[in-house]
């Protein structure tokens, strides 16, 4: 048995392990490393490590694999009703012959996986906006996450986008509300974030420029750029110093379930990039429940109109 499949802009830059992960299913990590030294899996008809980073159009070829049915969680496609793309269409900030940019709702997830459930990826594919076409993810934002979000429409755009965004040529501005006072009203944040994959430890510097809008005793509403793009970066760092995001369920401390919020006060507030000289700058008005937090922790923020 051989299949092969072409590799498309979103995945351009990805390890070729997470690649078969998000692809094939979910499969252990040693299982696959193991198919790399057997050149069960190639690049291109060449052999490779579960290092090797995948490039658009790259040939992945999988020979001879045992696909076990306990092993492979094949993604369950979301079939979204004519109410929830009308939902979703109505939050589209910008719409234009490369890409749309919307204002993501908090609590759903950009592409779908093993289990079934809502995702952008699958409404706007039955959108009337991608018609002929199909909605290419560019970047990440967490499914807690809400604002500015990019999808292409065309192959051509998408590898752009993803260029602009791996390139660090894509300015992003989020906004957030943690618990306590700030020391510092403004610097950078240098860490060393740690991940796993599978049960490989990996360490992963971020960078990310803060400066506080307002705050007193109880919450602070910070201004974050984040320079690195790590998985979970600002709600990593604001965890390490001791003031979790409000509504942040994954990396909180162990007293702040008080006051806890029922969603993240985490919001993608202003991207910016520039396409053949021409300036792009979107911005995303805060959900009602961030300017509701806002007031009840008498913050102000001075964008809010």
């Amino acid at each position: 048995m051989k299949k092969s499949y072409t590799v498309d802009a979103t995945c351009n830059d990805m390890r070729i392990d997470r690649w078969t992960r998000l692809k094939i299913g979910k499969i252990p990590q040693g299982l696959i490393e193991k198919y790399f030294r057997s050149g069960k899996i190639k690049i291109n008809k060449k052999k490779i490590k579960s290092s090797t980073k995948v490039k658009t159009n790259d040939v992945i070829s999988f020979f001879n694999l045992d696909f076990k049915e306990q092993i492979i969680q094949k993604k369950i496609k979301f079939e979204p009703s004519k109410e929830i793309i009308k939902s979703n269409e109505d939050q589209i900030i910008d719409n234009n012959e490369n890409f749309i940019v919307l204002n993501k709702s908090s609590g759903i997830s950009v592409q779908g996986g093993t289990k079934s459930k809502k995702n952008l990826v699958d409404i706007f594919a039955k959108s009337e906006i991608f018609q002929g076409t199909k909605p290419y993810s560019v970047h990440r934002l967490d499914k807690d996450t809400s604002g500015v979000f990019i999808m292409a429409k065309t192959r051509q755009s998408a590898q752009l986008l993803t260029s602009l965004f791996r390139l660090r040529k894509v300015h992003k501005t989020y906004l957030a509300i943690c618990h306590g006072e700030l020391n510092k009203d403004s610097g950078e944040w240098n860490d060393d974030l740690i991940r796993y994959d599978g049960e490989k430890k990996i360490i992963e510097k971020a960078k990310t420029i803060y400066r506080v809008l307002d705050k007193n005793s109880e919450a602070s509403l910070v201004e974050l750029k984040p320079i690195t793009g790590r998985k979970h970066q600002l709600r990593k760092q604001l965890y390490a110093l001791g003031q979790p995001i409000f509504g942040d369920i994954k990396y909180k401390l162990s007293n702040s379930s008080r006051g806890l919020n029922k969603n993240l006060m985490l919001h993608s507030y202003q991207i910016k990039f520039i396409i053949d000289d021409v300036k792009h700058t979107y911005t995303a008005l805060l959900p009602d429940y961030f300017r509701k937090l806002l007031k009840t922790k008498r913050l102000k923020f001075p964008g809010l109109k």
